[in-house]
């Protein structure tokens, strides 16, 4: 990991939401879910924001061997988003503590504030994080 992440520093994510994204594509098992309308879900509203973090991390570590994990996620969500507006995701490194970073997040769709919160990503090795979950996965 390298010292270059610091308190302070800011980006920005852009993404264009597609209908592939919105509720009813969250669990297509979910009866409830087919029947909601097609606004962006808070489950992907989430991923886009882990992602925006990655992103913005990767280009601080030795990314692949080194990748990060959400451990924390604290956001609302209180606006509906529907296909075709464009999310941009803000965040501010607020904290880092070891290897573990803490952001600020705040996203907008163009119309309206739709989340705000904290995210906690933890830098780990990749291949050790790998062979733990792995070792999890196999029948005792």
């Amino acid at each position: 990991m390298s010292d270059s992440l610091k308190p302070g520093m800011k980006f920005e994510f852009d993404f264009k939401i597609p209908e592939s994204k919105t509720v009813p594509y969250i669990y297509p098992e979910s009866e409830e879910f087919q029947l909601m309308p097609k606004v962006f879900s808070t489950g992907f509203m989430i991923g886009l924001i882990e992602w925006a973090c990655v992103r913005f991390v990767n280009g601080h570590i030795d990314w692949p061997r080194e990748q990060s994990v959400g451990i924390d996620v604290r956001l609302n969500h209180t606006a509906a988003t529907p296909p075709g507006l464009t999310v941009n995701v803000k965040g501010e490194l607020t904290e880092v503590d070891g290897r573990k970073l803490t952001f600020s997040i705040v996203a907008h769709d163009g119309i309206d504030l739709i989340s705000e919160g904290t995210h906690q990503r933890f830098i780990v090795d990749a291949e050790r994080f790998i062979a733990r979950v792995e070792k999890k996965a196999s029948p005792v």
